[in-house]
This record gives structure tokens, sequence and C-alpha cells, in this order.
């Protein structure tokens, strides 16, 4: 009897050897090696297409053309809708509604949609469907995990989108491994989009969210996709973000925002206003900021709370934020501004539970942590936006003249924005705008 091979393969960049290491010499990840057989069926490639080789400059160009879900958050983030032939790759924590999300995006559209399910039955995609008053006469719906039935199934009725939920249950008869495995969702991607860009429809993978909130499976995924898609939120909060990370026919960055409700997730026209809309302006560490995601603005509420600590080390909790960027603005505060902070409890949290990504927020960050720590309310309809530097001074950010349009449509009254963006505002406002040069000039404007 041939005793069976095996092979580590790294669950972070697929990199395989023969025996198991500790760290991948290829991305330096740790204990990222999970133990695989080796398929040992030999087949040699046979070429039987024809190289077209074409000078660049004499590729005629043609017109895109987009699948568009009728969603219009989702298509925002697409960058106009699904491009055809291209292969999507949507992320997200186990229960956040990505099944959902892509249930009504597929009632949604105009074609014929192939819904691959390895998870749940053709019996619960119907109660799901009902439950949702999905319209689903464009709707069909397969309950298996073998890729060469999709195959079938694909060259049977020939949809326009294919939706495969999740990947990490499909596997291919000729290899040996269990569905999951990195060999099994590598090869089973490779293979949908291969068929993807053969037949020119639209593929959307859904994934799963390993504990450290990477896509599972092999990083290799990410980088063979067309685009991938996050889409993330707080189960205590009904607010779903769906955000492009990667996306070869539109923009990065791009958000779409959702609400959750019993009967599905609906859009969210103009975000400013829910994250506001329980806004205090009379309480004290509550600062309000300008941040852009993608093309849009949103107005978001910053909330500091300091407190004196009774114990030998005081807590930095920061929810929605940075939390290494808290500790530079904290000692930049004490620092610059004098203030004690080393012995204070200091929490900050984005309400609405969005994330800050940009430094735009740190000018914010800085009044509200100010305000709690004096007790003090700041005035009431001012908007803070810019970047604080190690010495206190206040840096310039992108597309500022977003930031006020939308400051000034929400009824705000006054906005400080860094100094050295004030030469390039060119409009005209009624909202009265304000540039410092450091931290000590934004205090003494937000809170006299």
């Amino acid at each position: 009897m041939s005793k069976l091979k095996v092979k580590y393969v790294c669950s972070s960049c697929g990199y395989e050897t023969l025996k198991w290491l500790g760290k991948c010499p290829e991305c330096n990840e740790w204990n990222t090696f999970s133990e695989e057989l080796v398929d040992n069926k030999n087949s040699s490639p046979v070429l039987t297409t024809i190289l077209n080789i074409v000078k660049l400059d004499e590729i005629v160009e043609t017109e895109e053309k987009r699948i568009e879900t009728n969603i219009s958050e989702f298509d925002r983030v697409l960058g106009g809708g699904f491009m055809q032939g291209s292969v999507v790759l949507i992320g997200g924590d186990p229960g956040i509604g990505k099944s959902t999300l892509v249930m009504q995006a597929a009632s949604s559209i105009k074609g014929k949609v192939l819904y691959v399910s390895g998870e749940e039955s053709t019996t619960q995609l119907n109660q799901r469907a009902k439950r949702l008053k999905l319209h689903t006469s464009n709707l069909y719906v397969l309950a298996v995990t073998e890729i060469e039935l999709i195959e079938a199934a694909v060259n049977k009725i020939n949809p326009d989108v294919v939706i495969i939920d999740s990947i990490q249950t499909m596997q291919r008869a000729e290899l040996d491994n269990a569905p999951g495995t990195v060999t099994q969702i590598r090869e089973s991607a490779n293979k949908i989009m291969q068929l993807a860009k053969g037949k020119n429809f639209v593929a959307v993978l859904v994934g799963h969210i390993t504990k450290e909130g990477y896509i599972a499976g092999p990083k290799l995924l990410e980088h063979m996709v067309d685009a991938v898609l996050q889409f993330e939120g707080d189960r205590n909060h009904n607010y779903r973000i769906l955000r492009s990370l990667k996306n070869r026919f539109g923009g990065t960055n791009e958000i779409g925002i959702f609400e959750m409700h019993d009967d599905g997730l609906t859009e969210v026209k103009n975000p400013s206003e829910i994250f506001l809309s329980e806004h205090s302006a009379d309480s004290t560490g509550s600062v309000i900021t300008a941040t852009i995601e993608g093309s849009r603005p949103v107005l978001l509420e910053i909330q500091a709370l300091v407190t004196p600590s009774n114990y030998g080390n005081p807590q930095r909790v920061a929810t929605g934020f940075d939390y290494k960027r808290l500790s530079i603005l904290l000692a930049v505060l004490e620092k610059r501004v004098k203030l004690r902070l080393s012995s204070a409890n200091v929490f900050i949290n984005i309400a609405g539970g969005l994330k800050i990504y940009e430094p735009a927020a740190d000018l914010a960050v800085c009044c509200s942590i100010v305000s709690s720590f004096k007790d003090k309310s700041c005035k009431e309809g001012f908007v803070a936006i810019g970047e604080v530097g190690l010495g206190g001074e206040i840096r310039s950010v992108s597309q500022i003249e977003k930031r006020i349009q939308e400051a000034e449509k929400l009824g705000f009254t006054s906005i400080i924005i860094p100094k050295t963006n004030y030469k390039s505002v060119k409009g005209k406002y009624s909202i009265n705008v304000l540039p410092v040069k450091n931290v000590f000039d934004a205090l003494v404007e937000i809170m006299g």
C-alpha cells in the first residue's frame, strides 16, 4: 500500500513546503502552515489555444458594459455596477448580512442570476426570499458544493450573474483535499474565474472572515479577483457599511451605507443626518468632524470621556479610531497644550459604529478630549477638521471644499480648517470658515 504524501501550505500566501515551518519564508507570517494531501495524478498540460499577440495601440476600445444592481449604495461601491466578466469577492463577519445583501441585489438585477449555496438548502433560500419580500422570477438557485456541477448549471441556463455562497464550501472532485483548505479555495476560485472570463458573466464570491478580520483562505485569492468588498458593522448597531478595498473598475475606499431591518437592508441616502441625529450640542466631550469616504463626505460625532485613574495604569480605549493614533494625540496634548493626561483614563468613540482611517479627524479628537478633561462643552454649530502633527501644528487635508459644503448643507455655522487649506478654498459659503495654525488656536476658537 503506497504511503500518502503530504505537503504544508501557508494559508496567508499559498507558499508550499514539504515540512512544517513556524514562520513562512515568503510572507513572514507565523503559524500559518496547514497539512494537505498531495495530488498524485500526473497530467501534462496541452496547449490548445493560439497566442493572440497584438500591439497595445492597435487595440480597439469597446464600450464598458455594466450590470446594475439597482441598489444605488451597492452600485456606488462597485463604480457603477458589475462589470461583465468580472469576479467580485465580498467578505464579512458571520451573521453580518452578506447573504441578505447579495440576495437583495440578485433580485434587482435585470437578467438571469444563478445563486449557488453551499451552506443552505433550496428550501431555506426560498424562505429567506419570502421574508425579504423579493421579486425572484429571474433567480435560479442551486444547493451544491461541487465546481463541476456549477459548470454544468452555467452551461445549461447561461446566466448573467453567478453568486457563490460561500467560496470556502466549494470543492473540485479531482482534488483529495477537504473543502475550506488553501488548495480547494484557490483551485475552486481559479476555475470560477476561468468560467466567468470565458463565458462573460459576473461571478460574486462570498467569503468568510477569520478571527483576525481577514478573508479566510490564501491571500492569493484577493489578488486573483477584480474587486474585494468588505461588509462590516457592529451587531449592536443597525448600520452596515460596504467598503471597497480593491476595484479594478472603480475607486477604492468607497463606501455604501445600509440599515438592517427585519425585512432586510435599506439604503441610507444621507449618512451625515443619520449619524448626527442623536447629537447633543451641550454635552461635553462631543465634537463634529467631516471625513471623506471614497468620494463621499460624511459628518460624524467624535465622543470622548476623560476620567481620573484610580489604578497604576490608565486605560486607553478607542472604538472606531486607531488606538496607536490616539496615543500619539494624547502625547501631543500633554507636551504642546500642557494638559496632564498621563494619569487619566481616556475613552474615544465614533458615534454610529463607523470606523475612521484618515488623519483628518485628529483635531476633532483632540478637541473632544480637552472638552471632557475640562468638563466644558464646545461652542454650538462648530465642525473641526485637520491632521495634527507632533509639533502641535494643524496640517492640510484633502478635498476640503467637499467637507465645507457638507457642513454647510446640514446647517452648521462655523468650521475650523487648517490654515494651509484656506488659500485653496475658492467658493463663497454662508458658513464661517476659520483657519487655524496649531491645536492651541483651534481650542481657543471652539471652546473660547
